[in-house]
């Protein structure tokens, strides 16, 4: 006969609340992939066709490819700047869009790879990028181009 503490070591404890649970979803899961192979096709066939029809009454008959080329195409464009950093130097640059134009992103080059952002964002009302860069050489400067992506 074995002792009590080489049972006990032995003995399969009852599994948890979240073991339950998930391993009643994970079969959910896996017959619901099964079963969803037959019956959503032919639902989204339905759906799509329908969909169709009420786009067309909206449109007035015309396709969305069609009402798409009426509008016209957003007017984006990218400013540039000349930058440079005496070694050692840290300073903050702020590139601006043309007066009524809204900035969407911004950037610099580092051709000398001595340069680094410490940071970049949009100015608070959304005209301009700032873009804070440190020269990392101890001996040397840099030099590079600044960048504001603007929305006319």
């Amino acid at each position: 006969m074995t002792d009590p503490a080489e049972r006990k070591r032995w003995k399969i404890s009852r599994p948890s609340p979240a073991l339950l649970v998930a391993l009643l979803a994970l079969f959910v899961a896996l017959s619901g992939t099964a079963v969803a192979a037959g019956v959503v096709p032919p639902l989204a066939k339905r759906a799509l066709t329908a969909d169709t029809a009420k786009n067309a009454l909206k449109l007035g008959g015309l396709t969305a490819a069609q009402v798409g080329s009426l509008a016209p195409p957003p007017n984006i464009y990218y400013k540039t700047m000349p930058w440079s950093l005496v070694a050692g130097d840290e300073q903050t640059f702020t590139i601006a869009c043309d007066p009524g134009e809204h900035v969407l992103s911004g950037g610099y080059d580092n051709p000398d790879t001595q340069a680094l952002a410490a940071d970049t964002h949009p100015s608070a009302d959304g005209t301009s990028w700032v873009i804070d860069l440190q020269n990392l050489s101890p001996s040397s400067d840099s030099a590079g181009t600044l960048y504001a992506v603007c929305l006319r």
